[in-house]
């Protein structure tokens, strides 16, 4: 198996999930007690989360792309950014390495057109519900993407940020969660997309009519994939 290297930290609650859904994969598949080959490079998210905030996406590219060359350096053979928000800066990480980064709406796409859909209501924060590079990458891959209004956008992106991020999970907000995914049900998703790797802590498939598709999990079985070629 090649080394997977991951760009994590933003938060680390997300990162833990990658990790551990990684280790799963090498287990289940492998059998015995086969684990992944991983590198894992963490940040501050407290620092890229000031530069989101002000818009100041390439300063956080730069940071992002640091990361990158040094698990490139660490003898990665694959990258894997552990955050769909910062994908805004993709770009920047893929200019700055050799080896290739698996970009997370490709892995998406991919699972959304084998389960044979093309309508999708998309869930994340603000910068990844609103700004172009997450939306207009799932509609490069043939899907038309539906959002929340305005002030869904808001409760999503706040319990993210000031709930999930944190390690907090509250009933009350997988409930409303659950009555933004209705509304976005009832406006034609046939599937929704956990943009965003905390919701998967927060929202499964049982708090959904239509089909859930966990951003991260098939990013994780995507750099599996790739790895174990």
């Amino acid at each position: 198996m090649r080394t997977i290297g991951l760009i994590g930290g933003m938060s680390w609650e997300s990162s833990a999930e990658y990790y551990r859904m990684l280790n799963e994969l090498a287990r289940d598949r492998k059998g015995g007690l086969h684990s992944a080959r991983l590198v894992l490079y963490s940040v501050d998210f407290a620092e890229i989360e000031v530069l989101q905030e002000q818009g100041r996406w390439d300063e956080a590219g730069g940071i992002l792309a640091a990361a990158a060359r040094a698990l490139e350096a660490a003898g990665a053979d694959l990258l894997v950014l552990c955050t769909n928000t910062m994908h805004r800066v993709a770009e920047h990480i893929e200019e700055a390495v050799e080896v290739p980064l698996l970009h997370l709406a490709d892995a998406t796409a991919d699972a959304v057109r084998a389960a044979g859909l093309r309508r999708v209501g998309l869930l994340g924060t603000a910068f990844t519900m609103e700004q172009d590079f997450y939306r207009g990458r799932l509609a490069a891959g043939g899907l038309s993407v539906l959002v929340p209004d305005p002030a869904d956008r808001e409760l999503v992106h706040r319990v993210i940020y000031e709930e999930l991020c944190r390690g907090t999970v509250l009933d009350a907000s997988r409930a409303a969660y659950r009555r933004v995914i209705g509304k976005l049900v009832a406006d034609g998703a046939e599937g929704i997309v956990l943009g965003c790797t905390e919701i998967e802590l927060l929202i499964g498939p049982q708090d959904s009519p239509v089909p859930v598709f966990p951003a991260a999990r098939l990013h994780a079985e995507a750099a599996f994939e790739a790895a174990d070629r």
